[in-house]
């Protein structure tokens, strides 16, 4: 433990746990984007059910024999949060360490010179907290569905969720906000490991842009398909996906 805490608290320990926590991160952005466009793949003939609804259920159920139902995926929760906490408290000391070494009059032109997405990241990085948040009692616990909630019906509950246009829009909000923390968090995290040459830059912003801009499509895709029509109402699966 000494070991892990003399390394962490070196500017190059917290570059590497920013940067490592930042990819961990992205990564389940990425993941769950995926699962969650499955709700346009419709009803699994050799099921009944809906995909995303089996998907669900393979979520719940992965690993049941070693470590109970929804075992892995507490897990999995457990290692996204220590990946945040990681991620927040190495961004606060890089960022106070970067103000002391820094003369003010940089600062003063840094700060004219960032981009939207970087005026973003406090305000924004906050509002997805309580997005968050209210993401898991919306769907994950239905504690805010308040629209008839099925636990386990994830087609017939996204889509009564979105019928809602201040939900839906709110949500296609919070996809925004998460392109432009996407956008400059990996931007930042090359910069912060020192990859930040000339020759590099552009293909950089390029790939970084590309995740911001397929994420906030793929998410967004959801509640504006749901929202418009353009996905049928559910119908009466074979049986709840509730195992």
């Amino acid at each position: 433990m000494g070991l892990v805490r003399d390394f962490y608290g070196s500017t190059v320990g917290k570059k590497v746990a920013m940067a490592v926590s930042g990819l961990m991160l992205v990564l389940f952005v990425i993941g769950h984007m995926a699962g969650n466009l499955k709700i346009f793949a419709g009803v699994d003939p050799s099921t009944g059910d809906y995909k995303i609804d089996d998907y669900g259920v393979f979520l719940r159920t992965m690993g049941a024999e070693m470590f109970g139902k929804e075992g892995v995926l507490w897990i999995v929760r457990v290692v996204l949060l220590a990946a945040v906490v990681i991620h927040a408290m190495s961004g606060i000391q890089l960022a106070r360490l970067n103000r002391k070494a820094k003369p003010e009059g940089y600062q003063v032109r840094s700060y004219r010179s960032a981009n939207a997405a970087s005026l973003t990241m406090l305000y924004g990085g906050l509002f997805l907290v309580v997005f968050i948040t209210f993401h898991i009692l919306h769907f994950t616990t239905g504690t805010l569905h308040f629209s008839g909630f099925v636990h386990g019906q994830v087609y017939a509950n996204v889509f009564a969720a979105f019928q809602n246009f201040v939900t839906a829009g709110f949500y296609v909000v919070a996809m925004a906000l998460l392109g432009l923390h996407l956008y400059h968090g990996t931007w930042s995290m090359f910069q912060t490991l020192g990859v930040d040459a000339p020759r590099w830059n552009t293909g950089i912003r390029a790939a970084a842009k590309v995740v911001a801009v397929a994420m906030f499509i793929g998410f967004s895709a959801v509640p504006v398909s749901i929202a418009v029509g353009a996905l049928p109402a559910p119908v009466e699966t074979r049986a709840p996906a509730t195992h």
